[in-house]
């Protein structure tokens, strides 16, 4: 059992999994509604649109997390927007913010003369997380679980039948601007642990995994937190193990989850 608690006696590996098990448990749970809603694609546009917010703090010299919180909300505020007056296609208007704030923040990194202040954010560095990340990261934790209880029937009803949620009174508009901002929060926390490239991973591969082997929404956020929480234990043991890169380690555990979750599946009949 050495190998399994070796790794324990490093206070960086304690707060890596600390931080990989918040992050992980809070993108499932709230990636089980992205998936659900087919909002892949903005989890994907926030985790790039941050970088503008990002660097704009780093030059003007304010706390980066906030700068990355500022440029989230307002990419899903804008996103909302469009999608509520039909201007355009959802997927469209989407393309437009992400590729737009994913070049601004490109133009303002080319002000800066070294890109390795921002290597962490583009990529993570789990084992740099320090003790104010980790309360960041536990109070996102609390806010997104404790939105998600008490608007449980509204998120699930406007979920899969946005019609009958607006016949009786609901304003799904308004539930999406929450969801959206609850996603924005949860990005900026998840880019602390695995960086912009694969933050979307965390949010749609471990549901997606759980939506193979479960149509009931409660126990498949808790395959779908799961299978987050073990990809991160496990991905942080194989990076310090074979000394490669925490970020992509607990991204390909994930996707080897969703490998299996595939396989049970067929096994079992399914299609």
């Amino acid at each position: 059992m050495a190998w399994l608690t070796d790794p324990l006696r490093y206070s960086f590996m304690l707060t890596g999994l600390l931080a990989a098990t918040l992050v992980g448990l809070t993108c499932a749970v709230l990636g089980v509604y992205v998936v659900l809603r087919r909002m892949a694609f903005i989890g994907d546009a926030l985790a790039h649109t941050i970088l503008p917010g990002v660097v704009a703090a780093y030059l003007a010299g304010w706390n980066l997390t906030l700068g990355a919180l500022a440029a989230g909300l307002l990419t899903a505020l804008g996103i909302g927007w469009f999608a509520r007056r039909q201007a355009l296609r959802e997927d469209t208007a989407i393309g437009i913010l992400f590729t737009g704030m994913f070049a601004l923040g490109i133009l303002l990194m080319s002000t800066v003369r070294s890109f390795r202040d921002f290597s962490h954010i583009l990529f993570g560095n789990i084992l740099g997380v320090t003790a104010g990340d980790l309360w960041l990261m536990a109070g996102v934790t609390a806010l997104v679980l404790a939105a998600l209880w008490l608007f449980d029937k509204e998120l699930e009803l406007t979920s899969f039948d946005p019609t009958h949620a607006e016949a009786i009174g609901l304003r799904a508009d308004l539930i999406r601007y929450g969801l959206l901002g609850l996603l924005a929060l949860t990005v900026v926390t998840g880019i602390q642990v695995v960086g912009v490239v694969l933050t979307s991973a965390l949010l749609i591969t471990p549901a997606a995994a759980a939506s193979l082997l479960t149509n009931r929404l409660p126990r498949m956020m808790a395959l779908a937190a799961g299978v987050a929480v073990s990809a991160g234990i496990l991905g942080l043991y194989v990076s310090y193990y074979f000394d490669v890169a925490s970020g992509a380690s607990i991204v390909l555990a994930c996707t080897a989850f969703f490998g299996l979750a595939w396989a049970l599946r067929t096994a079992r009949g399914g299609r």
